[in-house]
């Protein structure tokens, strides 16, 4: 991962030239960190609708893939994209590109630091940064970029996160001293005690690491330096990092979160988190008061003892008093004899519907369920409302119920795009009584 973006207040001459060999070394490159055109396309997407003509704001553009996509494909009729970096090599590279491709009136790079923005908040309707906020840190970049957005607006960032429960002491020895990382789940309860709400959460693929480090590896391989002890030193370092990836890839991965900030007008930024014990009489209530009869919150209790509970995969939303205001519940069960798991139920204190409460319970809930390298979620439910969180007909797969249901109402969420999808009949736990 290149910074291209920090402040170039280096403590000495031999950090400064550190800095321009590491820079060398990455220039001319397609990419300065993980990512695609399939994934930018994939997260724009989950913004939802745009402006016609929005105004973006790309954050670390380095040679600038994501702001020509940007400016060609957001909104009805492409962006107008503010792209900023530190490194004037790469915005030169980038106003090369927009030319050839017809886009320099759409394009205006800027040197700045992402740190210290020269923008007037509210001038943006989109804030984009792949691969560049772990610069100024993940929850730095929560808070100094919230201001930036219009009303509306949406922020798009990637992070690099552990994707193993245990990272190994190798994976840990690197990170820990370069950028200590955490979970999706942590990164969504960030997200949301900084008053953002989730829209969309995308986790980037391998080949999406490839599209870095394969040309990153050969400047390496064939890059002669200049002799200096500089380019020594920034050859070594991604050597390293490169080796880190070969050994421990599987440990960790980047993923892109899409957040729009909750407003006075959109309610509460409600705090999702596993249930407690403290928590069972109030998830009760609140399945009792949800719904018509007390089938759910029977259901729940009968899970609760059953061999399909999975311990810590039974969310709650809580509002700033602590009270639990929507409840979602993950067990396991089976297609066709393969592991899934059925989102089921979810329930909202009625007094709290439309707040943004079951949504939060939800996202965390399945932000959860990746962090544990789950593959595939089903839900039987409003087709509208599970739409958002990227659910699918299962018919989509060959998936259908034990019993008659509408094709549209039951639905699948395939979180690992890397495994297979099971087709078949859906086998649920016995408290279901299906």
């Amino acid at each position: 991962m290149t910074d291209t973006t920090r402040s170039t207040d280096l403590p000495d001459a031999a950090d400064n030239s550190f800095f321009e060999a590491f820079l060398t070394l990455h220039r001319g490159l397609p990419r300065q960190a993980p990512g695609s055109d399939a994934s930018t396309r994939r997260m724009l997407s989950l913004c939802g609708p745009l402006p016609e003509r929005p105004r973006a704001l790309d954050l670390g553009c380095g040679p600038g893939r994501s702001a020509l996509l940007l400016a060609a494909e957001a909104g009805a009729a492409g962006a107008d994209v503010t792209a900023v970096d530190l490194h004037d090599g790469f915005l030169d590279e980038l106003r090369e590109a927009a030319a050839a491709r017809g886009l320099a009136d759409r394009v205006r790079p800027v040197r700045a630091d992402m740190g210290a923005l020269p923008f007037e908040d509210g001038s943006f309707d989109l804030v984009w940064a792949e691969g560049s906020a772990y610069v100024i840190g993940y929850d730095t970049a929560l808070a100094r970029w919230k201001r930036l957005l219009a009303p509306g607006g949406t922020l798009v960032l990637t992070e690099c996160q552990w994707t193993a429960d245990e990272p190994s002491d190798g994976a840990r020895a690197f990170w820990d001293t370069h950028y200590p990382l955490r979970t999706t789940a942590r990164n969504l309860a960030a997200a949301q005690a900084a008053g953002y709400q989730v829209l969309g959460v995308h986790h980037l693929p391998d080949a999406d690491w490839a599209e870095y480090y394969g040309p990153l590896a050969e400047r390496v391989r064939h890059h002669p330096g200049d002799g200096t002890a500089a380019a020594a030193a920034a050859a070594a370092a991604t050597r390293e990092e490169l080796d880190v990836r070969a050994r421990h890839g599987h440990e960790y991965g980047y993923t892109g979160y899409v957040l729009r900030p909750v407003t006075a007008g959109s309610g509460t930024a409600w705090r999702a988190r596993p249930e407690t014990p403290a928590d069972i009489a109030a998830v009760r209530a609140v399945n009792l008061a949800a719904f018509e009869t007390p089938l759910e919150a029977d259901l729940v209790d009968a899970l609760r003892v059953d061999g399909a509970w999975l311990p810590g995969l039974s969310y709650v939303a809580e509002g700033p008093g602590g009270a639990v205001a929507a409840h979602a519940l993950l067990t396991a069960c089976t297609v066709d004899g393969a592991r899934a798991l059925a989102l089921a139920p979810v329930a909202v204190d009625p007094a709290l519907q439309r707040s943004g409460a079951g949504s939060s319970v939800v996202r965390a809930l399945l932000g959860a369920a990746r962090d544990r390298r789950e593959s595939l979620v089903l839900v039987l439910g409003h087709p509208e409302y599970y739409r958002r969180f990227g659910f699918v007909p299962a018919s989509h797969y060959g998936i259908r119920a034990p019993f008659e249901v509408p094709d549209e109402a039951l639905m699948a969420l395939v979180l690992d795009d890397g495994a297979p999808v099971p087709a078949g009949t859906i086998a649920y736990p016995a408290p279901f009584g299906v």
